[in-house]
């Protein structure tokens, strides 16, 4: 399992060294998509061509039927890194498909150390890092992304529970204002955009704060949502 970076302005020592040497033994690739993971493994100068490489995809468009196969090469010997659009691969990412079938086969699976945005906006939010869930995505409906607006507010305040969420980049700036509309004054809400990069922000408000503030700029930009008591 291969981090790597989150954001493309951030260079390739934030992951560590022994990482690279892991890369460099490997000559198959599972990847989310395949034209990042050859930028990424050409940054990170693992001292092969890059055109001696294989490389399969898994991404949200492929099957599950389609899973299994992407680990024969495994099955017959060959060690393979598992790489995401960004990140941490597995966590948030189509690469948990392939490690759920390299689980029930057997397959040794091996997490290397790299970059999380989902816990880094949570060192960063001052929520609580005792007790945290990881929501995904809301729904894209009003009335439905009202209720798990409303569903998320009530665990915060009932269990201390830090609850965090995601949203497709163009809709970043109208889940915002839902959440500052939807919440009770005392509500935290956390606004985690462009973690890593130059332009990274960082911010956490009360309901009623943000109602007084402007809005951070997080159109199109990667941004990571909490709300806490």
């Amino acid at each position: 399992m291969l981090p790597c970076p989150i954001s493309e302005g951030n260079p390739y020592d934030v992951l560590p060294e022994a990482n690279r040497k892991v890369m460099a033994s490997i000559d198959y690739f599972i990847v989310e998509n395949v034209r990042t993971a050859r930028r990424f493994l050409s940054a990170a100068k693992i001292g092969r061509a890059i055109e001696e490489l294989q490389f399969a995809e898994c991404n949200e468009h492929t099957s599950a039927a389609d899973v299994a196969p992407l680990l024969a090469p495994v099955m017959e010997g060959r060690d393979c890194g598992i790489i995401s659009e960004a990140g941490l691969p597995g966590v948030a990412d189509p690469g948990a498909d392939v490690v759920a079938v390299a689980q029930q086969r057997g397959i040794e699976v091996v997490p290397l150390v790299g970059p999380s945005s989902i816990l880094m906006a949570l060192m960063a939010s001052g929520q609580n890092g005792q007790s945290f869930a990881f929501n995904g995505y809301l729904p894209v409906k009003p009335a439905e992304r009202q209720r798990a607006i409303r569903h998320f507010e009530r665990r915060a305040q009932s269990e201390g529970q830090s609850q965090i969420f995601i949203e497709a980049p163009y809709r970043n700036d109208k889940l915002f204002a839902e959440l500052v509309a939807t919440c009770s004054p005392s509500t935290r809400i956390t606004v985690a955009v462009d973690i890593t990069s130059p332009t990274q922000l960082i911010r956490t408000l009360s309901a009623g704060e943000w109602r007084k503030t402007p809005a951070p700029e997080m159109h199109k930009r990667p941004t990571i949502f909490i709300l806490g008591a």
